[in-house]
């Protein structure tokens, strides 16, 4: 690890280590858990109070992770600025779930965020899931997470970031292969 300490380590900070896409920014959403108030800055909110809410571009959801995704849940979510999955463990794995059958089954091209307990040793499969932001958990570190998103250079199932599995992407590229080869190269 690096000799310094980890992003937003100390008790008064208020922001955790953020990346989006790969890349380390500045988060500019504040995360607002059930109960506290909200300002008038960009918000990430319960669920349940971004439904009551008028549409606004300043708020955002979390959805907890036994929230049951429907379609209307979904059609709604499209409008979403963002949507964040909560982790509110590191061993809960329902917000993977919730994150493929966003981008699958609903189509959602929009930011799927994971918040709550969320250690860099997750953020490669979290990414094969359909995250694309990941708010860390203050003692993660920023250079372990960047490592850890190419930690592997092929996945063998599919995925949302590799829909096909690599079996067939071998057999595509052999195909590819023998076609540019004359007929001779096989005799």
């Amino acid at each position: 690890m690096p000799d310094h300490a980890p992003h937003n380590a100390t008790p008064s900070a208020t922001r955790r280590p953020y990346l989006f896409r790969d890349q380390p920014i500045t988060d500019g959403w504040q995360l607002i858990r059930e109960g506290q108030a909200t300002s008038d800055t960009p918000c990430i909110v319960p669920l349940a109070q971004w439904l009551e809410e008028e549409r606004c571009d300043l708020r955002a959801p979390w959805l907890a992770a036994d929230t049951e995704l429907d379609q209307a849940l979904a059609t709604r979510l499209a409008e979403a600025p963002l949507v964040a999955i909560d982790f509110p463990k590191f061993t809960d794995g329902r917000g993977y779930s919730l994150a493929r059958l966003l981008r699958e089954r609903h189509g959602y091209r929009g930011e799927i965020r994971a918040i709550g307990d969320v250690l860099v040793d997750q953020l490669f499969y979290m990414r094969r899931c359909g995250f694309d932001g990941f708010s860390l958990r203050e003692d993660q570190w920023l250079e372990d997470a960047l490592r850890n998103l190419h930690v592997f250079s092929r996945a063998y199932q599919p995925g949302v970031d590799q829909p096909e599995p690599l079996f067939r992407l071998r057999s595509q590229a052999l195909e590819s292969v023998r076609d540019e080869l004359p007929l001779a190269a096989f005799a």
